[in-house]
């Protein structure tokens, strides 16, 4: 019997990644990067990941008759049976409702399937990455926003609406705390992304407080702060990213404990660009953080808290997997 291979699609806030994947072995064959171009609304984007994934078959080397289908993951609540994304809080209000699964179908002739882009991150992270061997986990993955996927009993949990793993939208700071772009005060993600370190460290300065981050734009041609940006001005000891850095650090662990005292899994699986970026030792604070909060104390350590061990591919490598349950 010939190879049968399905493409996986991360569509994030920043950027787009699409994959060939053998979803047996969880091997990337071939695969595609570009910047997603949030502004260009979702028939723009759409057509641009159109052209990311004839890229990525094009890499791959596989015929097109070898591919079964494509699951994509998508950072906001979605309708799976009809393909329909019912909200992208980071990618902005053209997403909302929109027929991304007929839309691709139509334009790639082949099958489509969607869900959160954090649950299949969970999948591929379960499947082949940090989570593999855990029967029960929780993934919180951090970059321009914070997403997260449950499984249990070593299935993907949906919910009744399917829209389980929003932990970026757990309230964390009621009294006072930043507005976040889902419109409420608080949550989660505004505290703890990409985006949130952007936030404190625009602040400060803003403060009048010293830092290199501005020469740094400079020199990059950027205007946002990147993870790239914030870790390397975090190597340099630059006083205003440390802190900033540092807050971000506290409220994901509070994150991670608060996800813990609901659910308590055997892991914690945390990824993202700003992870990838800072690597195994930005999750120290996070660690202390979390431990300290978890109402259950005794054996605490019992639940580990992981970096994720598929890098930029736990998305696509989830999204595959997500194809092939659901397609095949």
């Amino acid at each position: 019997m010939a190879n049968q291979y399905y493409i996986g699609v991360d569509l994030g806030g920043t950027s787009l990644l699409a994959a060939v994947v053998d979803a047996e072995s969880g091997r990337v064959i071939g695969e595609s990067k570009r910047k997603t171009r949030s502004e260009l609304g979702a028939d723009g984007v759409t057509t641009r990941l159109v052209e990311t994934i004839e890229r990525a078959i094009k890499e791959s080397r596989v015929k097109r008759d070898d591919i079964v289908g494509i699951g994509i993951g998508v950072p906001g609540p979605i309708d799976p049976t009809t393909g329909v994304v019912v909200r992208c809080e980071n990618l902005g209000p053209s997403w909302d409702q929109y027929e991304l699964g007929r839309t691709l179908d139509t334009m790639l002739h082949l099958p489509v399937t969607l869900d959160n882009d954090v649950n299949v991150g969970a999948l591929g992270e379960h499947a082949f990455g940090a989570g593999k061997g855990y029967s029960d986990m929780v993934a919180i993955f951090v970059g321009t926003g914070v997403g997260g996927g449950v499984i249990i009993d070593n299935h993907l949990y949906s919910g009744s609406r399917n829209s389980a793993g929003e932990v970026g939208h757990l309230i964390v700071q009621a009294e006072g705390g930043p507005r976040c772009n889902c419109g409420q005060n608080g949550c989660a993600e505004a505290l703890c992304s990409r985006l949130a370190i952007e936030r404190y460290i625009l602040e400060a300065i803003a403060a009048g407080e010293s830092s290199i981050v501005p020469d740094i734009l400079v020199q990059a041609g950027r205007e946002d702060v990147s993870a790239n940006i914030i870790g390397t001005a975090y190597e340099a000891g630059d006083q205003v990213t440390i802190a900033a850095v540092n807050k971000a650090q506290f409220y994901l662990g509070i994150l991670v404990a608060s996800c813990v005292n609901l659910l308590d899994p055997q892991a914690v699986v945390v990824g993202g660009g700003v992870l990838e970026r800072m690597g195994d030792a930005y999750l120290e604070p996070v660690r202390e953080a979390a431990y300290q909060r978890f109402i259950n104390h005794a054996a605490a350590e019992e639940v580990k808290i992981v970096r994720a061990g598929l890098g930029d591919h736990s998305g696509v490598v989830g999204a595959a997997i997500l194809a092939r349950d659901r397609l095949s």
